[in-house]
This record gives C-alpha cells, structure tokens and sequence, in this order.
C-alpha cells in the first residue's frame, strides 16, 4: 500500500511538473483558426516589468490555468519590445525605436493600448476573427485569472 501511495505520488508530481504552456507566435494563428477555432490570448509584457515577470512565475506556472490554456485557447507570449518583423492579420508590424536601443513594437501598440496609453502586463483577447473582444492592464494572480478563463469561455 505504501508503494502504491509513493508510486501515484510520484507520478502526481511528474505529470504537473512536465506541464508547460503552449505559446503560439502570431504567424501560426491563421493556420492553427482553418484548424480549430479558439479565442486568442495575448499576453503583452516586457523583461523590465516586475509584474509581467510576477504573472510569469506564477500566474502561468499553475497547472490549471496551463490545461485550460493548452486546451481551450490560442497562447501568445509577446515582448512588447521585440525588434523582429510581424506578420499578422495581413499587415506586417514593425518596431518603433525611441531611442538608444529603446522602443515598442507596432503590434504591442495596436493590441496592448487602452486609453491611448500602453502599460504591462496587458492581456488582450481575440475572437476567431482576429479582433480585440478584451483588454485588461494590471497584475492577475492565479485566482483571478482563472475567473477571467471561466467568462471568456461562456
């Protein structure tokens, strides 16, 4: 009995261990949508962003919210200063220096602003249509976030 304790244990702990999160680029959205329809969830941060990185260590680390992402939804982790060209939605987006190698990417902008300004983290959600259905700009902790994945799935 002991074994079978440990041995359901241990396979517990590496089934949650061994779950990670699916991140899409914005380039494999068309084909995954003629595939399976699914709301989009962008995630729009950057690597100075203590709270983008807070919401990275635990908000997308839970499980939960890992199976329900994996399964229900398009995935996109977006560094809002990315340099690199974007192809989506039949426009390419560019990086916009302000700077000293500092600036924004077009496409942060284009789905990350609210109130003409862009902070972060900033979730943005797209129907199967490429459009912007939610934004929200603060820390969500694992709870939370979970509710959100609950009314965006109604």
């Amino acid at each position: 009995m002991k074994k079978l304790f440990l041995l359901i244990f241990f396979f517990g702990i590496s089934a949650t261990g061994f779950c990670q999160l699916k991140s899409y680029s914005f380039e494999e959205i068309d084909s995954l949508q003629q595939i399976q329809k699914r709301k989009i969830i962008v995630f729009i941060h950057t690597d100075w962003c203590q709270f983008c990185q807070r919401m990275k260590a635990t908000t997308f680390k839970n499980p939960e919210i890992i199976q329900k992402l994996n399964s229900e939804f398009y995935f996109i982790d977006f560094n809002a200063e990315e340099k690199q060209d974007i192809s989506f939605n039949n426009h390419v987006f560019k990086f916009q220096p302000s700077g000293n190698n500092v600036g924004v990417h077009e496409l942060a902008l284009q789905l990350g602003t609210i109130n003409n300004q862009i902070a972060y983290p900033t979730l943005c959600v797209l129907n199967e249509r490429n459009e912007i259905i939610f934004q929200y700009n603060i820390y969500l902790s694992p709870n939370d976030f979970k509710i959100l994945l609950e009314k965006l799935e109604k």
